[in-house]
């Protein structure tokens, strides 16, 4: 039972004992509320350089697999626990949740206080923090660790899209016959949003973050979306620079999560950070069109500040706050009244999450046949 400790960047300490590799790692420090899909969660390029704490109690009793992984490795700086599985137990596992987080240096941490540290968040906000185990990364003492921690950097202002973004374009082939071709721009994209297009005749082209406007449109996409992703979209300029060229053209546009906040900000919208953001899969959002609410998948710190008392003019027409979240009244959703272009701050894809906002990809494919 390996020492470890929590240090958060106000002060305050949680101790436990070492889960996962050994050593140290610094990030901001959130919480997910998912009772279910943490191997999708770790491996979720949105959670770059965060440090998450599970609020379910138990995690790890179904393993890992080679089919539920939403990138190429764990994407999160660091994990917090209360009580690892003993044993994991599934048809599907494939190994062990604690042995993948040691295969890939993943620095985590078990602590009896997941709830208290969860309320402890919800009344100070995100924060820095630093997990740190074993002897030598203990024996500078808490009083140096918590120095590091408050030297260590800060989500606002990080550009990181960019970071875990694909290096190369790949295509992901559309299932059964070929229906609409749709330019994909990498911010962080999970490896089930294209396979969900593909299963409705998409053949989607996936992008890295920094492609200009004019590397999408030499596509001749019907459609272009734009996807998750880390960081502060303040600092993502280059994606909001390439939207507005998409716009401009006139093409069917569809942004989630981080794609959400670009597009904001392509209209001329501002962004802010939320005090301890939305990470889970069971927040309610309603469409304000249809009055219809949607539990839905989240993973955001970040959120549009967009009027949300009638449409509003932009370089692009009027637009609309189409969705709202039942529990805060953040903004969930952008649309063009004048274009074809729609964006949401939740993840459609149900990966893991509920199915209730699948529909998403098909308005998207409508868009895309009433433009042709």
């Amino acid at each position: 039972m390996t020492p470890a400790l929590l240090v958060l960047e106000d002060g305050r300490v949680f101790r436990g004992t070492a889960y996962g590799a050994t050593g140290e790692t610094f990030g901001e420090m959130v919480f997910n509320t998912g009772m279910t899909g943490y191997q999708e969660t770790l491996t979720d390029p949105s959670y770059a350089r965060q440090i998450v704490a599970m609020t379910s109690p138990h995690i790890g009793n179904t393993g890992v697999n080679a089919e539920d992984p939403e990138s190429a490795r764990i994407q999160v700086a660091g994990y917090v626990v209360r009580e690892p599985a003993r044993v994991a137990s599934n048809w599907r596992a494939t190994g062990s949740l604690g042995s993948l987080l040691r295969e890939q240096g993943i620095v985590g941490i078990a602590i009896p206080g997941t709830r208290a540290l969860t309320r402890h968040l919800r009344d100070r906000g995100a924060m820095r923090a630093g997990v740190f185990s074993g002897p030598d990364a203990l024996a500078p003492g808490e009083d140096a660790l918590l120095e590091r921690v408050r030297t260590s950097p800060s989500m606002e202002g990080a550009d990181l899209a960019r970071d875990v973004s694909a290096a190369e374009p790949y295509v992901v082939a559309a299932q059964g016959e070929k229906r609409f071709t749709v330019a994909a721009v990498d911010l962080g994209i999970k490896a089930m949003t294209p396979y969900r297009m593909s299963e409705r005749g998409c053949e989607v082209h996936v992008l890295p973050a920094a492609s200009t406007a004019e590397d999408i449109l030499a596509l001749n996409p019907d459609g272009v979306f734009f996807s998750n992703g880390p960081g502060d979209p303040a600092a993502a300029g280059y994606a909001v620079d390439a939207l507005r060229g998409v716009l401009d053209a006139g093409k069917p546009f569809f942004g989630i999560c981080f794609g959400n906040q670009i597009f904001g900000r392509a209209l001329g919208l501002g962004t802010y950070k939320l005090r301890f953001g939305h990470r889970g899969i069971n927040q309610p959002v309603q469409d304000r069109t249809t009055g219809k609410v949607d539990v839905s998948a989240h993973n955001h710190g970040f959120a549009v500040d967009a009027p949300t008392d009638g449409p509003f003019d932009t370089p692009y027409g009027r637009a609309e706050v189409s969705h709202v979240n039942l529990n805060d009244g953040c903004v969930e959703g952008l649309r063009l009244l004048d274009r074809p272009a729609f964006s949401v701050q939740y993840h459609p894809e149900a990966a893991a999450g509920p199915h209730d906002a699948s529909g998403l990809f098909d308005r998207f494919c409508d868009l895309m046949e009433a433009s042709k």
